[in-house]
């Protein structure tokens, strides 16, 4: 997994490429408390080599939890910035400092 970060000079946000390798998935979306965890609208297109990726414009000098919902189950992904405790989920999320 990895995760591209691309600050835009002309505006007041951050261009975040998301990259899932999960050749044998048939859907993978980034949900996260930028997009009020709902797949919807935030599914990563599957290239040719297996692996899913998707672009999206975030606000900047915020910080992010998220994670992958790989065919219905979350994960998180080993280069995010770091991780916090979501007592509502039970679990660690991770989360991405922009």
């Amino acid at each position: 997994m990895a995760i591209k970060k691309q600050y835009l000079k002309s505006k007041p946000v951050c261009k975040v490429t998301f990259t899932v390798p999960a050749e044998e998935a048939k859907k993978v979306a980034v949900v996260g408390d930028f997009n009020n965890w709902n797949p919807k609208g935030s599914l990563l297109k599957k290239l040719k080599n297996g692996t899913f990726k998707g672009t999206f414009d975030l606000p900047m000098e915020q910080s992010y939890e998220f994670r992958y919902l790989v065919d219905g189950t979350y994960v998180n992904d080993e280069a995010a910035d770091r991780y916090q405790w979501n007592d509502f989920a039970g679990a660690e999320n991770a989360v991405l400092e922009l």
